[in-house]
């Protein structure tokens, strides 16, 4: 995971709204993290595997997540 839910946290502390994205078996330790954080990260979670993806399937990817993201961003 290059952006942690800690950074996320981290962000939201300075008043930068921030959403956690990782792919699907990172929902584990996201859930890890955020509990000893005691921080409740909006998180996406995209299909696994990316790498090795072209770059129109890495488009779909992000086509599939973008409504997610800015629902996390926008908040209830």
């Amino acid at each position: 995971m290059s952006c942690s839910v800690h950074d996320i946290s981290d962000l939201e502390r300075r008043g930068l709204p921030g959403v956690f994205v990782a792919s699907a078996p990172f929902v584990d330790a996201a859930e890890v993290q955020s509990t000893r954080l005691g921080f409740d990260a909006a998180r996406v979670f995209t299909e696994h595997p990316i790498q090795d993806r072209s770059d129109d399937q890495m488009r779909d990817i992000a086509d599939e997540a973008v409504d997610q993201l800015i629902a996390a961003l926008t908040g209830p």
